[in-house]
């Protein structure tokens, strides 16, 4: 019995919806593993606690928006965790880098590097203890390594 055109047609729009479907669910689902996830969490914290970045992004409203999964700088495997997590607030936006080391001795996950890095150019090194000092002269730190 031989098939229809008109079926197989049927047929093909229908497996690449339900396949086009299923791509976007798995993307969307990834994108909430990493928002769930322990480093991002540990670097969306420490920049809120960091009122130098804060106030160059205009934040509170903080808005962090979903990581691009195929972008080159979002790189996850068992012990370090790379990421780029695009942020705004009411003044500027920009990506917040982070680099993360997992700690198998109490499998907890440890941030290494957080840098923010805001539209107009101007980074700020979250993490580093030159911040902090930097913090009280009033001039956020510059890392130019991302």
């Amino acid at each position: 019995m031989p098939a229809s055109v008109k079926g197989l047609r049927q047929m093909a729009i229908f497996i690449t919806v339900f396949t086009g479907g299923g791509c976007a669910t798995m993307y969307y689902l990834m994108q909430k593993n990493f928002a769930r996830s322990e480093y991002f969490r540990l670097a969306i914290e420490q920049l809120e606690s960091h009122p130098v970045a804060m106030e160059s992004l205009g934040a509170p409203p903080l808005k962090i928006y979903n990581i691009h999964l195929t972008d080159r700088h979002n790189r996850i495997d068992h012990t370090s965790a790379h990421i780029k997590i695009p942020v705004t607030g009411t003044k500027d936006g920009g990506y917040l880098y982070t680099t993360s080391f997992k700690d198998n001795l109490l499998n907890r996950w440890r941030l290494h590097e957080l840098v923010l890095q805001l539209r107009e150019g101007q980074q700020i090194n979250i993490l580093s203890s030159s911040t902090e000092t930097s913090e009280r002269s009033g001039e956020p730190n510059a890392d130019t390594r991302f």
